[in-house]
């Protein structure tokens, strides 16, 4: 990625050190401009004043004077489509970033194309000591069951290769990797984790959730160039999209070290909600409490993300009843509801939000019972988070009323997930237990703020795509006609909060960004698209024209090669 800054307009290359005098508000006019009003309701304005710290100062509506004079600058949006700046409400920053870095499966529709891929990176990559990637997804290529170690073996034979699953609760590990990790027939997965095997005992070559770090742990770590770079990779890759905050899940002392670095350079422009990677990840990086906010609003310790079980692709999701596919197994969760409560404990004693991966029935089950139970002890407004909620059992919905009145509950959903995962879901599920399934609507109804987010790199940061699911559920096929579940579709202006105040909100960040408002950060985009009447077809295809965070330009679509808007001027 360039670093020099010429993605941002002449109006802010001037750094304040180099001339306070010339910093002055500027006025955007002449757009279609829409955001979620202090009501919850769209609300529309033809211009906007923000000052030369980046802080929004006035929309202007249809009727009403547009000044002319008192201004620095002025910014012709030329009548185009201006939203608030998105957010994505659950990602993981490096592992987007590192995606871009390694090899990616994710496009691949067979094994045989798969294994073709790996061969020709192998051959690309001669002096890596270890082969590694992600992104495949074993239903994605009809395969009826895991890939194989001796798959791999038949294309890298060499040295070890590790890939991630799609959902980043599997790996795949040809022979050299699991030598490295020594498993074995013998080998006993831990709690919470499944080693796949053949008929013969033998390890098949895929690690499920806790088995995973037998293997992973022996992958040569990232250097902090590696991490810098991967950071640079996933930052572009969002504001290019419109997202100009994120909601970073899971994050290490390694990522936060990396958010710092960029800060203190000025090279941090996306606005990151960090959620530690359990307790003592989260300790490590802000002790005893979160972390103000830094660097212009741009990072924050917000709190503490822990894993209940795993995902439905790879049958670690904790279910009620037994899989429907899979009838010897209901998944693999990692807490009872008593090790759970303790962590949740540990984590409000300390003032962190607590957001909580819970993706099968059984899971949020006995998450929203720990949330009920410690809501007596931890009051006022906590906003805890679940994290995905993909499958909630309609008799729970109850106890989530209750939490959300008590403490707040946020329901932190993807929904591109619905359009990728239904046809697995209906074979995992069966028939008969959908009904709690991917149900934003229904989490609404009982009282929970709607975040929406990609999950990310499991899916790609895209919020388009995500929109279009949120109010049609079809996917981009237009499968299945009138939508899966259609009762679980929400309204445009539902799904653009989901996207903006429902996720700043989530992150108490809502006095901070995610609309446009007097007193909120002037981040914003310029679309070719009005996602508030296109057809869902259309709004999968909106291209991003321009990306403002704080003021300043960080992507320009006549300019994709300009760089990241390192000259956008940061005001600490």
């Amino acid at each position: 990625m360039a670093r020099a800054g010429l993605a941002a307009l002449a109006v802010l290359l001037a750094t304040p050190a180099a001339s306070e005098s010339a910093w002055a508000d500027t006025l955007v006019d002449n757009v279609a401009g829409q955001t979620i009003g202090a009501d919850g309701h769209i609300e529309r304005f033809k211009a906007m004043v923000f000052d030369d710290a980046g802080v929004v100062k006035a929309l202007i509506h249809e009727g009403e004077k547009t000044p002319k004079k008192g201004f620095q600058y002025r910014i012709d949006g030329k009548g185009r489509i201006m939203l608030p700046g998105l957010i994505d409400a659950h990602v993981h920053v490096m592992g987007t970033g590192f995606a871009a870095l390694t090899l990616d499966l994710s496009e691949t529709k067979s094994l045989g194309e798969a294994l073709a891929k790996i061969a020709d990176y192998a051959k690309a990559h001669p002096d890596r000591p270890w082969l590694i990637g992600g992104g495949w997804n074993q239903e994605r290529w009809k395969l009826g069951r895991f890939p194989t170690a001796t798959e791999l073996d038949s294309v890298v034979s060499d040295r070890p290769v590790w890939l991630d699953r799609a959902d980043g609760h599997a790996g795949w590990a040809n022979s050299a990797a699991l030598k490295a990790g020594a498993v074995t027939a013998a080998s006993q997965a831990p709690a919470g984790g499944e080693i796949i095997h053949l008929a013969d005992g033998s390890p098949a070559g895929v690690l499920v959730d806790n088995a995973r770090p037998l293997v992973e742990t022996h992958v040569p770590p990232p250097t902090p160039r590696d991490y810098d770079t991967a950071f640079a990779l996933a930052q572009q890759n969002f504001y290019r999209r419109g997202l100009t905050a994120v909601a970073d899940m899971g994050a290490t002392l390694e990522d936060w070290q990396t958010f710092r670095r960029a800060g203190d350079a000025n090279t941090l422009y996306v606005r990151i909600m960090v959620y530690g990677a359990g307790i003592d990840n989260t300790i490590r990086i802000g002790g005893p409490g979160p972390t103000p906010w830094l660097y212009a609003d741009r990072l924050r310790l917000n709190g503490i993300k822990l894993l209940l079980d795993g995902a439905l692709g790879s049958r670690g999701a904790w279910l009620k009843a037994p899989y429907h596919d899979r009838p010897d197994t209901r998944g693999l969760p990692n807490f009872t509801q008593t090790q759970l409560s303790n962590l949740m404990s540990r984590a409000a004693m300390d003032q962190y939000q607590i957001a909580v991966h819970a993706i099968g029935d059984e899971a949020n089950a006995v998450l929203l019972g720990a949330m009920e139970d410690l809501a007596q002890t931890y009051k006022g407004d906590r906003r805890w988070r679940i994290e995905h909620a993909q499958v909630i059992d309609p008799a729970d919905w109850p106890i989530a009323e209750r939490v959300a009145k008590s403490v707040g509950l946020i329901a932190s959903m993807q929904p591109v997930h619905q359009t990728s995962d239904r046809l697995m879901a209906e074979a995992r599920l069966g028939p008969n237990r959908l009904a709690g399934a991917y149900a934003w609507a229904s989490a609404k109804a009982h009282g929970a703020v709607l975040a929406f987010g990609s999950d990310t790199p499991v899916e790609l940061p895209d919020p388009w795509t995500g929109f279009a699911a949120a109010i049609s559920r079809e996917d981009e096929n237009g499968q299945p006609p009138q939508g899966w579940q259609p009762q679980e579709r929400v309204s445009r202006e539902t799904t653009l909060a989901g996207y903006t105040s429902g996720a700043a909100y989530a992150g108490f960040a809502e006095k901070r960004f995610g609309r446009l408002a007097p007193g909120l950060r002037a981040d914003f985009i310029f679309v070719d698209t009005d996602p508030m009447v296109a057809a869902p077809e259309a709004i999968r295809k909106t291209k991003v024209l321009e990306t403002w965070v704080g003021g300043g330009k960080v992507w320009d679509a006549e300019k994709p090669e300009g760089g990241a808007g390192a000259a956008v001027p940061v005001k600490k």
